[in-house]
């Protein structure tokens, strides 16, 4: 059966952080009961047009631990999906009680994802993150203890009160657990406008102590047996993120929520940004479309070289006219470039290479 994902969008924080860009709010708690009734009615528009049972469903956000577990199992209630569809949610550290995940488990949640970022107390300061610095283990416990197999956390380096130090500490934080993440993902603090990290200079990320902290997570990680498997991601064999691979793989998936994406046989279209019209256009019975695009064969191409290119798969060496400037940033194998370790912050370099591009 071929891959189906869907993504649903939880816009919904306790508290937004200095460096998040997404379309999350934290003066929308009043809405949550109309906003899940919403996403159901929307589901059920989707099945009457006979969208495709779904091998992979992720809650993402914003927030997803801010509904209650009944009001996330009502979404999920709703979408059919496979007998071994995984079902992934994304949950903040402090939300991650034993109740709450054994509510989840017991759903038909067989994934989580949370957000820890670091261990040190000054980088989750200057993160705006509010869990405290012992979570990981909290979090290790609770998620051993409802059952769940496979899981992730999150970390985020770059942040200028961050050390190489501090990397290494949090790295011996996670990998030394009891019940370590088979599954870490590790992103670029990154000064998006129009956020307060943004709007600050001073504390924008220095690109080459980035880059020193993101090598080492690469190498540490891949010293205790994880793969690495997207720019961002590193697994042990069998713990990859399924629904990730939706995406890269420029498959079929449909969004739904506030914002919200989705991608059909060539066809991006989007969900209008706010919750609040969201839920009034889905109140009238309107689609909350906010807009769409449809790729030409160009663009295909190129955006299945690019993400490809991201993965630990590659592309065919012949998708590339000459490595020659860029060889020291990818190694070649069987036939097939992949970007070497000093070349995954670098990738737009390699991707603006590739014969789509142009």
């Amino acid at each position: 059966m071929n891959e189906f994902g869907v993504y649903v969008h939880v816009p919904f924080c306790a508290h937004r952080c200095d460096y998040c860009a997404f379309a999350t709010y934290a003066d929308r708690n009043h809405l949550m009961v109309d906003y899940v009734d919403a996403v159901v009615t929307e589901v059920g528009w989707a099945l009457d047009a006979q969208m495709p049972v779904a091998t992979s469903v992720f809650f993402g956000g914003g927030t997803p631990s801010r509904l209650s577990p009944e009001q996330l199992l009502a979404i999920l209630d709703a979408i059919p999906r496979t007998d071994d569809a995984e079902v992934t949610v994304e949950c903040n550290p402090e939300d991650a009680s034993l109740e709450r995940l054994a509510a989840y488990r017991a759903g038909g949640v067989n994934r989580m994802s949370f957000g820890v970022q670091s261990t040190r107390p000054a980088v989750l300061a200057d993160l705006g993150r509010r869990h405290g610095t012992m979570a990981h283990e909290e979090v290790s416990r609770a998620v051993h203890e409802a059952g769940f197999a496979t899981w992730n956390m999150d970390l985020i380096v770059g942040s200028r009160a961050e050390t190489l130090g501090d990397v290494r500490h949090t790295l011996d934080d996670l990998l030394g657990l009891e019940f370590a993440p088979p599954h870490l993902s590790c992103y670029a603090l990154t000064p998006e406008p129009g956020t307060p990290l943004g709007a600050d200079p001073a504390r924008h990320p220095d690109e080459d102590a980035t880059a020193d902290s993101y090598d080492l997570v690469g190498r540490v990680l891949e010293e205790h047996g994880y793969q690495w498997e997207e720019i961002s991601n590193w697994a042990r064999p069998g713990h990859e993120c399924r629904h990730n691979h939706v995406y890269w793989d420029q498959g079929d998936y449909t969004g739904f929520g506030s914002a919200a994406h989705s991608h059909h046989r060539g066809r991006r279209f989007w969900n209008v940004r706010t919750p609040d019209r969201y839920i009034e256009m889905v109140r009238r019975g309107e689609a909350p479309l906010g807009g769409e695009e449809v790729l030409d064969e160009v663009t295909k191409e190129f955006e299945r070289d690019s993400l490809a290119l991201r993965t630990r798969s590659g592309v065919p060496v012949e998708s590339f006219e000459s490595l020659d400037e860029i060889a020291h940033l990818v190694r070649v194998r069987d036939g097939r470039v992949t970007l070497a370790p000093q070349g995954r912050l670098l990738a737009n370099q390699v991707i603006v290479r590739l014969r789509s591009a142009n």
